[in-house]
């Protein structure tokens, strides 16, 4: 564990085992050159966000990239985080660029650059796949957040990513019998699906938190001017299921109906979150806020 300007770093155990395997198996080398090429591809990240003003806390090395905690988790713009997200594998399409060139003119010209090269685009292009908490599946939440709620697009990447994962699983196991398992394809594989299953679990807390952020999103929203975005409900409808239908990237009016259709209040959404959280009703029914 290692810290830095305000920032832990620290070796996730998956990569500990994958290093102890590499080294069992005599590739010392191609794990140093890994560790530096996934080290740089996390700056990537960590010089964007805190480009963007964000305040990293930990970093997690994984043999593909990383994980970053941050301190803004969902009060962060959509936008932002795509940047974040691809900043990673653009570190790693330099380098390969980099290296590339100097291969060609002759400078870097044996194995080890040629495995460079491979390694750093099979990891920009492996992180670049819609699951999380690779770069992919991170673009792919916050694009969904665009069109669906943000309780939804939390349930719907984390479904795409489980079943993604399960298709890595099978790829490290379809050659089975000719060239046996694919160890290292099968420790991702297994990884990225616990990862999710427990993201999945964890959709709640990750939905509370998300509304416990909302307060400084709107304001940001308000202070520019933002459009709202309406919720149509009728009154029955509980506190608690509106807050569902809330999207990272709009503001809402809640427009209430009565039995007949009619428009009978129309609420803000800050008033919604207070009834969740301070007034702690997320059950009650719309109507008994119109007063």
């Amino acid at each position: 564990m290692i810290k830095w300007r305000g920032t832990t770093y620290r070796f996730h155990p998956l990569f500990v085992i994958m290093m102890c395997f590499s080294i069992a198996t005599g590739y010392f080398l191609e794990l140093i050159t890994l560790f530096g090429i996934v080290f740089v591809h996390e700056m990537g990240h960590v010089a964007a966000a805190k480009g963007l003003g964000w305040s990293v806390k930990e970093v997690q090395l994984l043999p593909f990239g990383g994980v970053a905690v941050v301190d803004e988790p969902g009060s962060i713009p959509a936008r932002e985080e795509i940047i974040v997200a691809l900043a990673g594998p653009l570190q790693n399409a330099v380098m390969a660029g980099a290296a590339s060139v100097l291969h060609r003119f002759g400078v870097w010209d044996d194995g080890w650059g040629q495995y460079f090269i491979q390694a750093n685009v099979l990891i920009g292009l492996f992180n670049l796949l819609p699951i999380l908490p690779l770069d992919g599946g991170r673009v792919m939440q916050a694009l969904l957040s665009y069109a669906l709620s943000f309780h939804r697009s939390l349930m719907c990447c984390v479904w795409i990513s489980l079943l993604l994962s399960l298709f890595v699983v099978f790829l490290s196991l379809i050659h089975m019998n000719d060239a046996g398992i694919q160890l290292n394809l099968l420790i991702i594989g297994l990884f990225l699906f616990y990862s999710n299953w427990h993201g999945y679990r964890n959709i709640p807390f990750s939905h509370l938190r998300f509304l416990m952020n909302r307060g400084a999103r709107t304001g940001k929203m308000i202070e520019k001017g933002a459009l709202a975005q309406p919720i149509v409900v009728y009154k029955n409808r509980s506190v608690a299921q509106i807050v569902r239908l809330f999207m990272r990237e709009r503001y809402h009016l809640i427009y209430v109906l009565n039995e007949k259709g009619a428009i009978q209040a129309v609420l803000p959404e800050q008033r919604i979150i207070a009834t969740y959280f301070i007034d702690n009703k997320p059950g009650a029914a719309v109507s008994e806020l119109i007063g």
